[in-house]
């Protein structure tokens, strides 16, 4: 990603790996191409529109508000290109205002109270480091995942929890990695602190509410480090403004130290393409969305669950939890050194930006991302051209430039895959030393991750499709493990494992 411009820079990109490349192709041909919208869909529900995946975000967002209590949530049927909007009210009105919009309506028995107040209960009863949930509208469900080291009476607490909350509400699975955020991590950016250095990626380039240049990342990343470098070795070109990592986010806005800055509102996706960045949206279960990190490069995948709570191993207290809320669900891929980067669509709308998982890109995994439109609010930032779809996305504001530069290949030789940090000699530019670094949540100085160490998807006690369910059903996602959310938080590890590397443009 070239999400910054700076003088004396070499560009020097390679996406390695057979899923990039896949991803690229399906993305690169069509990068500013539409797709077709307001007709009918063939073979779909007469009357309902097909839309690309912006537009069907845009329209559950209205009917979210046309039909108050009676709308149970939405998901994007990519085959058919149509939105699916679930009711629980039985009035034939509401199911006409839908369909009038260009929905394909289902009427469902679980309504948004009573899938909020299930999350309530899993956040009272069962807070326990490795596991997550988030509401599926697709089996009108909450989709509730254990990782690896949920074991004994906190499995059987977890499990009974969800099995009191009923057959119909909630679905349990048991992921094979262990959740973990991937600092290490488009284009790499880097930070000195005790004993090695800290790696994540940059998401995208925006404009802060003082009209200074700006990017933002991760704030599991923010939070570990000030002060951030497009080099592994090199003086810091941007300073963490605000950082948000445990609690309601994953997200910092880092500013450019020079107010002159050319920060270009794109996404390099490597080999010289780029996408260029319009706007921010909300992510819809069910779209096809692309990640793009400086450790594994450009992979593809669909949403999976939305407002995701994601409980991780605290890192500066070895009896405590980091839980983060809000996130979007995926199945892409990811690894160390990808925290923060950047997840978009096709036409260019920024969606998230990357917090953790499990799992890696060889044996695959989930992921969860911090949504774009709540950092942008949060922080008072504004993306390409301040969030306007119409508008050209070019103008400094930034979008989805990295701010790598020369040097954000894997930052360090040891790196051994995506939670394989090894603390003490880990390899050069690893983070080496002991101790841990980093404030609520934050990178551990050269400490291990949370859980064991190298613990990537398909070790562990992998259930597969449908094993240890509970509540019916299989899990809608397709993919093994939740993702969670910001990365490898090995202290600084650069630990650039496995595919790919991304040292930046210009």
């Amino acid at each position: 990603m070239s999400h910054k411009r700076m003088p004396k820079r070499k560009a020097a990109i390679a996406v390695g790996g057979v899923a990039a490349l896949g991803a690229a192709a399906l993305l690169l041909p069509n990068a500013n191409a539409s797709q077709d919208h307001d007709k009918t869909a063939a073979g779909g529900t007469a009357g309902a529109r097909t839309l690309k995946a912006a537009d069907a975000s845009g329209l559950a967002a209205q009917l979210r508000k046309t039909l108050g209590e009676a709308f149970a949530g939405s998901y994007y049927d990519s085959g058919k290109q149509q939105l699916v909007v679930n009711v629980v009210s039985g009035d034939d009105n509401v199911v006409v205002q839908a369909e009038k919009a260009g929905a394909v309506v289902r009427k469902v028995e679980n309504s948004t109270a009573e899938l909020k107040a299930a999350a309530r209960t899993l956040k009272t009863r069962a807070t326990i480091p490795g596991t997550s949930w988030a509401v599926d509208p697709r089996t009108d469900k909450v989709l509730v995942t254990a990782d690896s080291t949920v074991t004994g009476a906190e499995w059987d607490r977890l499990r009974s929890t969800v099995q009191d909350l009923g057959s119909g509400m909630a679905t349990l699975k048991k992921s094979s990695g262990t959740f973990k955020t991937f600092v290490s991590g488009g284009d790499a950016i880097f930070s000195q602190v005790t004993g090695g250095n800290v790696r994540c990626s940059l998401g995208f380039n925006v404009t802060a509410s003082d009209g200074s240049p700006a990017f933002l990342t991760a704030g599991h990343c923010g939070v570990a480090a000030k002060d951030w470098s497009d080099s592994q070795n090199g003086q810091p070109i941007a300073t963490v403004d605000q950082a948000t990592f445990p609690g309601n986010g994953d997200f910092s806005l880092v500013k450019y130290n020079d107010p002159n800055t050319q920060a270009p509102s794109e996404v390099n996706t490597g080999n010289g393409q780029t996408v260029q960045i319009k706007q921010a949206a909300d992510a819809t279960v069910g779209a096809t969305v692309f990640r793009m990190g400086s450790t594994t490069g450009l992979h593809d995948g669909q949403v999976t669950g939305l407002d995701a709570t994601v409980n991780f191993q605290s890192e500066t207290d070895p009896n405590g939890v980091d839980t983060v809320t809000g996130l979007i669900q995926t199945n892409v891929c990811a690894e160390a050194g990808d925290s923060g980067g950047s997840l978009f669509t096709q036409d260019g709308s920024a969606i998230g930006l990357t917090s953790g998982g499990s799992g890696d890109c060889t044996n695959g995994g989930e992921t969860f991302f911090q949504p774009v439109t709540t950092a942008l609010q949060a922080t008072g930032a504004t993306l390409g051209d301040g969030g306007n779809a119409a508008g050209n996305g070019g103008n400094g504001a930034g979008g989805g430039g990295n701010a790598a530069g020369n040097g954000g290949n894997a930052a360090g030789n040891g790196g051994s895959g995506a939670g394989d940090q090894a603390g003490a000699g880990a390899g050069a530019g690893d983070q080496a030393g002991t101790g841990g670094q980093a404030g609520t949540g934050g990178q551990a100085a050269g400490g291990d991750q949370t859980g064991t160490g190298g613990d990537q998807a398909g070790g562990g006690d992998q259930a597969g499709a449908g094993g240890d369910q509970i509540g019916g059903g299989a899990d809608p996602s397709g993919s093994s493990d939740p993702a969670g959310s910001a990365g490898d938080r090995s202290g600084g590890g650069t630990a650039d494992a496995g595919s790919s590397s991304l040292t930046g443009t210009n």
